[in-house]
């Protein structure tokens, strides 16, 4: 475990051990770096894997005062600069997809290659954001016990590592994050389509996708039509979190893009 600081903001990241090329996992919004667990045992033999909780969640500061898409930026390349030793590897999944792509795209020089899971280009509209609030909203946090957290949560596959993201105490399990600041957090990603951005991008790019995702198919079509070398793989039966549902064919889909560049 190591904290950084970036403009007064604590970031705790996780390092999953390894020597090779650095790989940098972003989860999503509500998300936490300990859900890359099963995933960073898959990569661990032949990459250095580290894991950032992103301003906001987990660990880092729970209540930063910027929760703008240029401060989570900043963050990533601060992690990068001072962990990753080169070039990284950029995974994200949705929101800490949407962030890996910003990032790439303003410092090519730190990415050299990049992976979103279930993420695109952003511009989903106010109510998107609605949605998304009202969720977080409808935890009946604390949770008395773990089962009751894995309950609301769904059960296995996934459930774990969401629970995994709680902090105890003695009334029970909270969570480790203030709806207000993600809902903040996330309204500049629903506000507008960074499709400059995609463009700009200049490292070889893989999106992975759930077959029961989130992400439209117009958009996907014209992510690729915007950048044809972008290479895209379906996980069959995984909805948006296909990293926590389908973890085995979502290890061996990075594994084999970090080692040979195909999908």
């Amino acid at each position: 475990m190591v904290d950084l600081w970036q403009g007064g903001v604590r970031l705790h990241c996780r390092e999953y051990g390894g020597s090779g090329r650095p790989v940098l996992l972003l989860h999503g919004l509500a998300g936490h770096s300990g859900e890359w667990r099963r995933t960073a045992e898959a990569l661990a033999g032949e990459y250095r894997v580290l894991a950032l909780d992103l301003r906001g969640h987990g660990q880092s500061t729970r209540r930063p005062a910027d929760v703008s898409r240029a401060a989570y930026v900043a963050d990533v390349a601060t992690v990068i600069r001072e962990l990753g030793g080169g070039p990284v590897a950029l995974v994200g999944q949705s929101f800490g997809a949407h962030t890996a792509m910003l990032t790439a795209a303003a410092h090519p020089d730190l990415v050299d290659r990049l992976v979103l899971v279930e993420g695109g280009v952003g511009g989903a509209g106010g109510a998107s954001v609605e949605a998304v609030e009202g969720w977080l909203r409808s935890w009946p946090a604390p949770f008395a016990t773990r089962a009751d957290a894995e309950r609301f949560f769904g059960g296995p596959p996934s459930a774990g590592a969401w629970v995994d993201g709680l902090e105890e105490r003695a009334d029970g399990l909270w969570p480790r994050f203030d709806v207000d600041i993600l809902v903040d957090a996330l309204r500049p990603v629903a506000a507008a389509e960074h499709w400059p951005d995609w463009e700009r991008l200049t490292c070889p790019t893989l999106l992975v996708l759930g077959e029961r995702g989130i992400i439209g198919a117009a958009e996907i079509a014209e992510m690729i039509a915007r950048r044809p070398e972008t290479r895209q793989v379906t996980i069959p039966a995984a909805g948006h979190d296909l990293h926590l549902e389908r973890p085995d064919e979502w290890a061996r889909v990075l594994a084999r893009y970090l080692g040979t560049g195909t999908a």
